[in-house]
């Protein structure tokens, strides 16, 4: 108990000190060893930071890593040059990235949703954790890379829940072929419109059309939806059996066009697994000669595994428990493994109320700067983060919410006289952190 409550202060001191809207723009975060400039775009924690080089889907029998080397096979057996494989993998970038690499690279506009503080952990207002790995898609293709996958941690700030951690992983990939490659048995046909051939350093790309970009033709978007469709569909059948239902849902996304999402019917329900597109042309354009099409997708481990293995709870991932982990140690990564729970410790729910200051209100208030609040102060032993309820007072017009928070140990008992202490000291943090009054 000493020590948790040690660890708690601790961690508030640091997360004052990251959250402070006075800090000096020569304060600094110190991360992986480097020395970074912090200003009002500084959002990271020290909690969040404490995930950094886990590497969990490098970690030797760990389930993400099982799943993680089932799909790189099935790239590396479906798809190779000269009796090897064609794709190259990249599983250990560095997960600081700059909102170039980010954003702008993949044509995500200004006034995207997606950019704001709300939604990703930033260093500063240069530099942030990567949101998804097709951060690294440019960087890559301006390498003279054509086919290769990009595994990794991603950070996106996100409610508290079962399905939901701030830290994931992803496997994002990309495809590309020249006219020679695409066309190998349909001789005379084209990637690019013949307007587009006759004035491409002046032609602007649209995506006015659903079916196609109106740079490449017809024919070769259809191949290569044909060829990502099939490619997909053979990798969730090597995951889930030959029988899986699935359906291609349309989609949106800044950086492909078409684009498209993948569900399988499992367990009773529709499950989205990944997201899919040809790559916008204006991507590889600015990546180096434009002379290909490429089509790319990414899907998110932790969904698939849980999937697979019935892993109840997101937080399991990060589980050093023995007790968790020997069920995927020493296994064949095609093994057909159900999880068995080591044992059930009981929920400990406390609600927090609290007036908001005059300068905020019910709707400018980020919740998603609460939940990290709290995950930094409570740590891993927070299950759950809901808003319960909003309140105006009919009189004085002063504004309230409160959350309901579920506390519960994945390798131990808590007590509530253990949760009453973290509990105040969650409230104690709201009122440094957002100027609120505890109800």
């Amino acid at each position: 108990m000493t020590n948790l409550l040690i660890r708690t202060s601790y961690s508030f001191n640091i997360f004052k000190h990251c959250y402070s809207t006075a800090a000096k723009s020569v304060a600094s975060i110190r991360i992986n060893n480097e020395d970074y400039g912090t200003d009002d775009y500084t959002n990271v924690t020290p909690k969040i930071l404490s995930y950094l080089n886990r590497n969990l889907h490098l970690q030797k029998g760990h389930p993400l890593s099982l799943v993680r080397q089932r799909i790189v096979n099935y790239f590396y057996s479906s798809f190779t040059h000269g009796g090897n494989p064609s794709f190259s993998v990249y599983d250990n970038l560095k997960p600081i990235v700059s909102t170039k690499q980010n954003f702008d690279d993949l044509l995500i506009p200004e006034d995207h949703v997606s950019r704001a503080k709300s939604d990703c952990y930033y260093v500063n207002k240069s530099l942030l954790l990567r949101a998804h790995m097709t951060a690294h898609q440019s960087e890559l293709l301006r390498a003279g890379l054509d086919n290769f996958l990009m595994i990794g941690d991603v950070y996106r700030r996100d409610e508290i829940d079962s399905t939901h951690f701030p830290v994931f992983h992803q496997v994002d990939a990309v495809r590309s072929q020249r006219k020679e490659q695409l066309f190998e048995n349909h001789q005379g046909l084209e990637i690019f419109e013949k307007h587009f051939l006759d004035q491409s350093q002046s032609f602007k790309n649209s995506i006015n059309d659903p079916t196609k970009q109106s740079c490449h033709t017809l024919e070769a978007t259809k191949l290569m939806e044909n060829q990502l469709k099939n490619h997909l569909l053979g990798l969730v059948k090597v995951l889930f059996g030959d029988n899986i239902k699935h359906r291609w849902v349309d989609a949106y996304f800044p950086f492909t066009h078409p684009s498209w999402e993948m569900e399988i019917f499992y367990e009773d329900k529709w499950m989205e697994v990944l997201g899919c597109g040809i790559v916008r042309n204006e991507i590889l354009m600015n990546a180096g000669p434009n002379n290909s099409i490429a089509y790319a997708f990414g899907l998110g481990l932790e969904r698939l595994v849980m999937a697979l293995y019935k892993i109840p709870d997101i937080r399991l991932m990060w589980s050093t428990d023995s007790g968790f982990l020997t069920q995927f140690e020493n296994k064949d990564i095609n093994a057909d493994i159900t999880y068995k729970p080591v044992s059930s410790y009981p929920q400990c729910v406390n609600d927090l109320s609290f007036w908001l200051p005059n300068e905020l209100t019910i709707d400018t208030f980020m919740s998603n700067d609460f939940y990290d609040l709290v995950r930094d102060v409570g740590g891993d032993i927070i299950e759950q983060v809901k808003l319960k309820d909003k309140f105006v007072h009919p009189k004085t017009k002063k504004q309230s919410l409160c959350y309901s928070i579920v506390y519960r140990h994945l390798e131990r008992t808590l007590t509530q006289a253990e949760v009453n202490q973290i509990h105040k000291e969650i409230e104690k943090a709201a009122v440094q952190s957002f100027g609120v009054v505890i109800r």
